[in-house]
């Protein structure tokens, strides 16, 4: 679910960031030359935005992949202990329903004779 989320927040941040480039150069109060040197230097910068992006999304994506493996290793012990547990509970309750038995079949042999 957090990956999901991170992912739909980069998508809408660049998103958000194309249409107020879009909307700063159509109300632009600039000449198309001035315009046109912004855009070249804005595109000259995109591959070192594009490479920051990929940092950032690199690095969140590091720490959900960490933080699923712990919550799968919390999750398997807590499994463990649970399979402990029952198997624990089951051969208590074995015990408990063969000791009346026994109890019970060594009554009846001292009947018997």
């Amino acid at each position: 679910m957090g990956k999901n989320r991170s992912v739909i927040f980069m998508g809408g941040m660049l998103l958000g960031a194309a249409i107020g480039t879009l909307s700063g150069l159509l109300v632009a109060p600039q000449t198309s030359r001035q315009t046109r040197r912004i855009l070249k230097k804005t595109a000259q910068a995109l591959p070192e935005i594009a490479e920051d992006v990929s940092s950032s999304v690199q690095i969140q994506a590091d720490r959900l992949s960490a933080s699923a493996l712990k919550n799968w290793d919390e999750t398997l012990d807590r499994l463990r202990d649970a399979i402990a547990a029952g198997i624990e509970a089951t051969q208590q309750e074995r015990e408990m329903l063969t000791k009346p038995e026994v109890e019970v079949s060594s009554e009846a042999s001292d009947r018997q004779p």
